[in-house]
C-alpha cells in the first residue's frame, strides 16, 4: 500500500531522497523494473520463418539477455537467450537460422526453444529435462510492436487496454520507423525526475514557448488508468489535429496530441504525422538514458502543430530536469505538494513507485 495520500489535495510528493539514494535504485531494479512490461521492438525484426533477433532488456539496469525468433511454423517466440549448459550467448547477431545452436560445446535447440541436441551427454541421467530447454519470456504484441517482461505483476491486456481503447483505430502497423529522426539523450538526472517533468502540463508555458503556441492550456487535460495516464493536448487554432472517427471518446475535440504513459518508463506520443516514443533507461543513479523512435505515418504533416520541434522540447526539458536534479540533492529539500489540476499523473507515478519501492 502506498504511503502517498490517495487524495491529491492532502499528498505530498516522494521525498528528495528517494531520488538520489542508491539503495533505493538498486531496489527499484527488482521491485519495478523487473515485473513490468518494456518496449522490444518491431516485429520487423522477424518477419519471416527463421528469423532471429538477440537483444539486451534495459542494457546498464537489467542487462537480460533475450531473443526474439519466429519458427518455421511462423510462430513469434521470446526466448532467454542464456544456454541451459554453461551460460553462453546462444545467438550473437540476428539473421537467419533453421535452429540454435550454442557454439560453445554446440548444443542445440529448436527456434521456439526446445532442446534439441547435445553432443558428448551420453550417460548423463534424466537428460533431457523441461529445464533444459530455453525459458519461455512472456511477451505480448500490439500492432507491430513487441512488449515483454521477465516477471509480470500485471496483464499485458490489463496494463496496455487503455491505449488500445483509444488509438486502435490508428494504422500504427504502417508507420514507417524513421532512424534519421530518432534521437538518445543522456539526461543528468535521475529517470524517475525525467518522468515526473513528463507526466504534467504544468510546465508547458514556463518551459516550452513554441509548444504553448500550438497548445489551449487551459483545455489541457490528463486521465489516470490503473497502469497508465494520458495527457491530452486540444489544438489553440484548431490546425493539424487527429480526424477522429465519430465513435471515438474524444470526437468532436480538436486533439493534437496524446502523451501516454505506462508504468514505469514508457511513452507513447501520437500526433496527426504518427508515433513517437520514448524509452526511458535508467543508467544509474544520477543519469538516464533516453531514446527518441520515430513512426511517421503522414510524412506531409511533420515539423507542424503540437507534435513539431520535439528535438528543441526535449533540450528545453533536459535542462530543466537537471536542475531539479540539483534541487532535489539538496539538505533543504524535503517534498513538495500536487497541484490537483495540473498534477494528477505525477501523483499517480509517486503513488504505483511507492506501492512497489516504499520510500
Amino acid at each position: 500500500m502506498s504511503s502517498i495520500a490517495e487524495r491529491i489535495a492532502e499528498a505530498r510528493t516522494l521525498p528528495g531522497s528517494y531520488y538520489a539514494d542508491p539503495k533505493v535504485f538498486h531496489r527499484l531494479k527488482d521491485d519495478v523494473f523487473v515485473k513490468s512490461w518494456q518496449w522490444v521492438g518491431s516485429t520487423r525484426e522477424v518477419h519471416e520463418p527463421g528469423r532471429v533477433f538477440p537483444f539486451t532488456l534495459l542494457p546498464g539496469l537489467l542487462d537480460e539477455p533475450l531473443l526474439l525468433t519466429r519458427d518455421l511454423d511462423d510462430r513469434l517466440h521470446c526466448l532467454s537467450n542464456v544456454c541451459t549448459h554453461r551460460g553462453n550467448l546462444v545467438v550473437e547477431h540476428p539473421g537467419s537460422q533453421r535452429d540454435l545452436r550454442c557454439r560453445y560445446h554446440g548444443r542445440r535447440f529448436k527456434l521456439d526453444g526446445a532442446f534439441a541436441h547435445m553432443p558428448e551427454f551420453e550417460g548423463v541421467e534424466g537428460f533431457p529435462a523441461p529445464e533444459d530447454c530455453l525459458p519461455k519470456v512472456p511477451f505480448a504484441v500490439w500492432k507491430n510492436i513487441v512488449f515483454c517482461s521477465v516477471d509480470p505483476v500485471v496483464a499485458f491486456d490489463e496494463w496496455f487496454a487503455p491505449v488500445r481503447e483509444r488509438m486502435d483505430w490508428l494504422d500504427v502497423e504502417n508507420y514507417r520507423f524513421e532512424p534519421g529522426l530518432s534521437r538518445e539523450y543522456i539526461v543528468h538526472a535521475p529517470w524517475a525526475l525525467y518522468c515526473d517533468n513528463y507526466l504534467e502540463g504544468f510546465h508547458i508555458p514556463y518551459v516550452h514557448p513554441g509548444l504553448t503556441q500550438a497548445l489551449d492550456y487551459g483545455a489541457y487535460y490528463t486521465d489516470v488508468y490503473d497502469w497508465c495516464n494520458v495527457q491530452v493536448g486540444i489544438s489553440k487554432g484548431g490546425e493539424y489535429v487527429f480526424d477522429l472517427p465519430q465513435d471515438h471518446v474524444d470526437y468532436g475535440k480538436a486533439v493534437a496530441g496524446y502523451y501516454w504513459w505506462l508504468f514505469p518508463n514508457l511513452m507513447l506520443n501520437f500526433y496527426p504525422w504518427g508515433l513517437s516514443v520514448n524509452v526511458v533507461r535508467p543508467v544509474d543513479v544520477s543519469r538516464t538514458k533516453v531514446e527518441f523512435l520515430t513512426f511517421v505515418g503522414k510524412p506531409e504533416l511533420l515539423g507542424k502543430g503540437a507534435g513539431a520541434a520535439l528535438d528543441r522540447v526535449e533540450r528545453e526539458d533536459e535542462a530543466v530536469v537537471e536542475n531539479v536534479a540539483k534541487g532535489v540533492a539538496s539538505r533543504f529539500y524535503k517534498n513538495g505538494r500536487f497541484s490537483p489540476r495540473r498534477e494528477t499523473g505525477v501523483h499517480h507515478f509517486h503513488r504505483l513507485l511507492d506501492r512497489f519501492c516504499p520510500a
